[in-house]
């Protein structure tokens, strides 16, 4: 049996090729992978049942909308949800979406868990066990994988060791998904919890991905074929000081241009618990930036910034397939258009 070492070289230009296309030129991710509990906090939000009957449904109609496929190019799913099928049990979720061009994603990651002697900092578990996983998903339609590590700013965090820790699993985990085909998505996330303004959120992201990005070269990731998810920059959540769209725009790029090599084909932002405009809006003024190079492809990952209307719209009546479809096909278009430095208030109202 051909050992997995030569494997991940025959895996190479697939890795290159699958990480271009999820960052073609106005395309994004969809983030789908709530957890079993996660989305079940979604939907009693808006008052509906968290059954699997109701999950599948929801998922249904977002993975079948029409003309999705022209602004989503990749879609990260929980295991359950990469697993399942059409409510009529006629087709898998991963044969609709990847008949529709759009590739499949998972989320590999198993909860986080606190470091001790830190003030509540936390490391990310599910490295054990991770290969054997990456294959079966590989085997089921996959194409590449995300995998959250959560670093928070305030009271001396976040501490070196928090720092170190997340990025060695990041690493860790891409190296394991590299060698089973699987793009990874390095997602290093740093809260917006706090007071701090937007200088001390740039100052801790570009500490933060240096040392993310040094790691993935002393593990020997192949750059050319993973993709980076990581928070924009901006003020903390409780900061008195807000900070305007080209201000986020010129940080963001500006941490990226000096902790993230140029060989990354893309950056797929989170949203962050944004708004779904401030998402685009935000999206937009990075990628409308003059005089500063973006070697990158920056586009987005969104959850609620692509989720939250449409939720809203099937909540009122869980049988309105198509209004529902429709307002999360115009939020893919706006994002996909902030994506391209296109977006504008006119769109977004039409």
């Amino acid at each position: 049996m051909e050992s997995k070492t030569h494997a991940c070289g025959d895996f190479k230009a697939e890795l290159i090729k699958t990480a271009q296309e999820i960052c073609a030129a106005g395309k994004g991710i969809l983030a789908a992978d709530e957890s079993t509990g996660t989305i079940g906090k979604r939907f009693d939000g808006i008052g509906v049942e968290n059954n699997h009957a109701n999950r599948q449904a929801y998922r249904e109609l977002l993975f079948t909308a029409p003309g999705i496929d022209e602004h989503i190019s990749g879609v990260i799913m929980f295991d359950e949800t990469v697993r399942d099928t059409t409510a009529d049990g006629s087709k898998k979720f991963v044969d609709i979406l990847r008949g529709r061009g759009i590739h499949c994603g998972i989320k590999v990651e198993t909860g986080l868990v606190p470091i001790g002697g830190t003030d509540g900092e936390t490391a990310t578990q599910g490295l054990d066990g991770l290969g054997k996983r990456c294959a079966e998903y590989y085997a089921l339609g996959c194409r590449f994988a995300k995998w959250r590590a959560v670093l928070k700013i305030g009271n001396g965090c976040p501490t070196e060791a928090a720092v170190r820790e997340n990025a060695h699993s990041l690493a860790r985990y891409g190296s394991i998904c590299q060698q089973n085909g699987l793009v990874p998505i390095i997602e290093p996330e740093i809260l917006q919890d706090g007071e701090h303004d937007i200088e001390v959120c740039a100052a801790v992201s570009e500490r933060v991905f240096s040392a993310v990005m040094q790691e993935l070269f002393n593990q020997h990731l192949l750059i050319e074929g993973l993709l980076l998810k990581p928070n924009m920059v901006t003020p903390g959540a409780s900061c008195a000081k807000r900070a305007k769209p080209e201000e986020i725009g010129w940080y963001t790029v500006r941490t990226l241009g000096r902790s993230i090599v140029p060989a990354l084909p893309g950056v797929v932002f989170l949203s962050g618990g944004q708004s779904e405009e401030e998402a685009s809006l935000n999206l937009n003024a990075m990628n409308k930036l003059e005089g500063c190079p973006r070697p990158w492809r920056l586009t987005f990952s969104y959850g609620r910034a692509l989720q939250q209307s449409a939720l809203k719209i099937w909540s009122k009546d869980t049988k309105n397939i198509k209004d529902t479809q429709k307002i999360f096909n115009h939020r893919a278009k706006m994002c996909s258009l902030a994506s391209q430095g296109k977006w504008s208030k006119e769109l977004e109202s039409k």
